[in-house]
């Protein structure tokens, strides 16, 4: 019987992406909405980190516990260089909406553009981070991984793919949004695709 790896995310966009990028591991992926483990307040409180990496060890170490077994987290967002690296570790809440999510990605871009407004391309530029941590066992130290991509915040957003500020990122590798992108050209170049495939890799040396 295939050994199981917890990924733990609530989002429904990280888990569709996810599934794809670790679709080769022989692993049996769940993540959070197959456990059973209800969403608590303790868990709300879990991304109050500074950094990125603060957040995922934050979520991996406690869903590692919670469970008895391995557990990997994640936790991402966008940097903005003119605004001093906002919205970063508070992409998810940077507007102050509590919404459903697609609901909350649009008062999300709206903020930023609100933000940004009147700024000329060459100081538009920013960036994605993902910080992947893994926890093999509960009493273990967490191994990180992390993926970063460039571009710039466009003006108005362009397609409708991918979630959360997507269609607003003009990718530099891609030469367009995450919103036009294919799920196969996004996962190739995304930050979240770099840091989950450096996690794969390191699996594949390291077995569960």
């Amino acid at each position: 019987m295939s050994k199981q790896l917890l990924i733990a995310t609530r989002s429904k966009g990280k888990k569709r992406e996810i599934r794809v990028i670790l679709e080769d591991l022989p692993y049996v992926l769940r993540f959070l909405d197959e456990t059973g483990i209800l969403e608590s307040r303790e868990e709300a409180l879990l991304e109050h980190a500074e950094t990125f990496e603060g957040n995922a060890r934050r979520k991996a170490q406690y869903f590692a516990k919670q469970i008895g077994g391995a557990a990997a987290a994640d936790d991402s967002g966008i940097e903005v260089f003119a605004l001093g690296g906002l919205p970063g570790v508070r992409s998810r809440r940077f507007a102050m909406v509590d919404a459903p999510p697609d609901e909350q990605d649009q008062a999300n871009n709206d903020e930023l553009l609100k933000r940004m407004d009147g700024l000329p391309e060459e100081r538009r530029r920013a960036r994605y981070r993902c910080v992947v941590a893994f926890v093999p066992r509960p009493d273990a130290a967490a191994v990180t991984f992390e993926g970063t991509c460039t571009g710039i915040i466009l003006k108005t957003p362009k397609g409708s793919g991918g979630f959360g500020y997507d269609p607003l990122f003009h990718s530099d590798d891609l030469d367009k949004s995450f919103g036009d992108a294919s799920a196969e050209e996004k996962h190739a170049v995304s930050h979240r695709g770099r840091a989950f495939r450096a996690f794969a890799e390191w699996l594949r040396q390291n077995p569960l």
